[in-house]
């Protein structure tokens, strides 16, 4: 066995152990995982891996993250792939009464590729604010802690340090799904996105 492949296979079976709860089993990664919250830093779970084209997401009632499907058929998405890790914040949900899809809150954290359905720690620096088809979808974003940008603490700062990045997410999200299905009304800091977590852990309930 080559060093990649054990170092695959590494990486294969710390995800599948960082699955598994206490008895074993496949653990519920949206309710037996903790947000874990200090300051800006987070817990968030992956359903998508930086550069993935591949759709997955949590399913609501087991918490294992299963491959998306359209008509039958794994859903691909048709345009470039997600411009960083793209998850959902455990133990969170965002109703619509507070501008929310039900759904946990979405996050997508800058940084290399993560294994789909592991915990990454990722600090939050904002939100981007998109409607899809009506209804409120916004994003949190973060930098990841396997980042080389984990001395950005801001929207602000990421603007500056690093022309056009924000541009791109943007772009990404606004164009992904279609021309016209996504609208974005920009960034908000900081302070809207803590504020936002908090209304969804509050809300949740499993």
């Amino acid at each position: 066995m080559t060093a990649l492949q054990q170092l695959t296979l590494l990486l294969i079976t710390a995800t599948l152990i960082s699955c598994q709860n206490k008895e074993g089993n496949q653990l519920n990664l949206l309710s037996e995982v903790s947000p874990d919250m200090e300051g800006a830093w987070i817990n968030m779970v992956v359903e998508i891996p930086s550069g993935s084209t591949e759709k997955w997401e949590v399913n609501k009632k087991s918490g294992v993250v299963e491959a998306d499907s359209l008509d039958g058929k794994p859903r691909i998405i048709n345009y470039l792939g997600y411009p960083g890790n793209y998850g959902f914040i455990p133990q969170t949900l965002l109703p619509k009464s507070e501008g929310g899809d039900g759904d946990p809150l979405d996050i997508i954290a800058i940084g290399n590729a993560a294994p789909r359905g592991s915990i990454l720690r990722c600090k939050i620096i904002g939100v981007l604010k998109l409607i899809d088809t009506g209804e409120m979808d916004d994003k949190l974003i973060a930098i990841a802690k396997n980042s080389t940008l984990q001395d950005i603490s801001t929207i602000e700062e990421l603007k500056a340090s690093y022309p056009g990045m924000l541009v791109i997410i943007e772009t990404w999200f606004t164009n992904y799904k279609g021309r016209g299905k996504m609208e974005s009304s920009g960034y908000q800091g900081l302070d809207n996105a803590l504020e936002m977590i908090e209304i969804s852990k509050e809300a949740f309930q499993f």
